[in-house]
């Protein structure tokens, strides 16, 4: 392949971006991890040698029922490699297969139904010996009231499905988030099975604008201390959390007590994620990390928030994304609305008072951090007219000629790529903090 042709993640597959002559390409990708060779193995010694917890066998003896989450299918987690043995462990240890039930955290996401369902479980044994559900965060009967966090006063009711179970386990995909610092273990019980209003106040201002509530932090971080809080509210609870690489291949698998192995496989991904560039550009093309991530514009907004560090003030950020299943919810098309009537001042102006967020209009705040920083514009081939005035965002038919005019505008033909878009953190650091660094 030329050196100025590149490869992004984009919808099942990927897109060929031929890069004009006079730019200066920097791939950014994370660093290679090796891919775990047998994954049913991996995850067996998981289940069997935890983190802080006793095995998966002895933990369900005893037990009279069983709920796992899983992450819904906006992440590629590999639910078909441990749902069934997870499961027939918990039902030689004694919990009747009636009895043990899979809950999808859909958040405030829509539910997985049919062949969607189907590829996200993976595993037709699943589908026809256990209990699978969505959750649904607008159903006030469904959920189990446990009060306030005792810091910032959220209320926390939690899907009673989850919460009344006698051995509870989140399952999902550790990787950057950009509100929260990472996916997975907590995150999945709160938002992925949480009460609307538990959602709605900690996706508020007073969280959202927090200068810690960022991709790959979790000192301090608001977001995260309160999941925290809800975890610890919620009791005795275990997770599994696997890493994936480019490919979708599985390069760690953690299991046991779910703050701890959630640390563990945050540990473990970390340093790899975490890409230490020597400059700001002036142009930055990402991705929205394609499929199925890529789905709507909602989630496009992630890959636009993690490049920020390295974006140059006044730059260019060009993001291609297949939006193949349109825009998102109605609430968020509502927000986005908003933004472009009122503007980006004005939209945050209204929200900064609130302490309960209108629903999915925490995504929309979200990208007004890219557009202080500088131009988004976006390449897409699945949204109508419509849906694409509502991005409030520049469109773009040719990410070549898009680069261009970005090379022309600033005068700087230094370009950075991250094909696989907010899974790769990219971070600028000054020559004199890598001289400390290694010091």
């Amino acid at each position: 392949m030329d050196a100025n042709t590149v490869s992004l993640s984009y919808g099942r597959g990927h897109l060929q971006l031929d890069l004009p002559a006079k730019a200066r390409p920097m791939l950014i990708r994370k660093q290679p991890l090796a891919k775990i060779a047998d994954p049913h193995a991996a995850i067996a010694e998981a289940l069997e040698n935890p983190v802080n917890a006793c095995s998966l066998a002895a933990l369900s003896k005893g037990r009279k029922s069983a709920c796992i989450l899983i992450c819904d299918i906006t992440r590629p987690v590999p639910n078909r490699l441990f749902l069934q043995p997870m499961i027939r462990t918990m039902s030689q240890a004694g919990i009747p297969l009636a009895n043990i039930s899979v809950l999808i955290a859909t958040g405030l996401h829509r539910p997985n139904l049919g062949d969607e369902l189907a590829e996200l479980v993976g595993d037709p044994w699943v589908l026809q010996n256990v209990r699978v559900e969505n959750h649904f965060a607008r159903n006030d009967a469904a959920h189990v009231d446990l009060g306030h966090t005792p810091t910032r006063n959220t209320p926390v009711k939690i899907d009673r499905l989850f919460a009344d179970a006698d051995l509870r386990i989140a399952t999902g995909l550790v990787e950057p988030h950009f509100m929260a610092g990472w996916s997975g273990g907590r995150k999945v019980i709160a938002p992925g099975v949480a009460h609307h209003e538990t959602i709605r106040t900690f996706h508020s201002a007073r969280f959202m604008e927090d200068p810690l509530a960022v991709q790959c932090n979790l000192v301090g971080n608001p977001l995260h201390e309160e999941q925290l809080e809800i975890v610890r509210m919620l009791g005795e609870v275990y997770a599994l959390n696997t890493v994936i690489d480019e490919d979708r291949d599985l390069v760690c698998v953690t299991f046991g007590d779910i703050i701890a192995s959630h640390q563990a496989a945050v540990d473990f991904v970390g340093a790899s994620t975490h890409i230490a560039t020597p400059r700001k550009f002036a142009t930055v093309v990402t991705s929205s990390a394609g499929y199925p991530l890529d789905k709507t514009y909602y989630q496009t907004i992630k890959g636009m928030v993690t490049p920020l560090d390295i974006l140059a003030p006044g730059g260019t950020l060009i993001i291609a994304s297949e939006c193949s299943e349109g825009f998102g919810s109605e609430e968020f098309r509502e927000a986005q609305a908003r933004l472009v009537e009122l503007g980006p001042d004005r939209f945050l102006a209204t929200l900064t008072a609130k302490s309960l967020a209108e629903i999915d209009e925490w995504q929309t705040e979200m990208q007004l951090k890219p557009m202080r920083v500088g131009r988004v514009e976006l390449y897409t081939t699945g949204l109508s007219e419509d849906d694409r005035r509502l991005t409030a965002v520049t469109m773009i038919d040719d990410i070549k000629a898009a680069v261009e005019r970005s090379i022309i505008r600033s005068g700087d033909d230094a370009v950075a790529i991250i094909p696989e878009g907010p899974y790769v953190v990219p971070r600028h650091v000054a020559p004199d903090e890598r001289r400390t660094a290694d010091a």
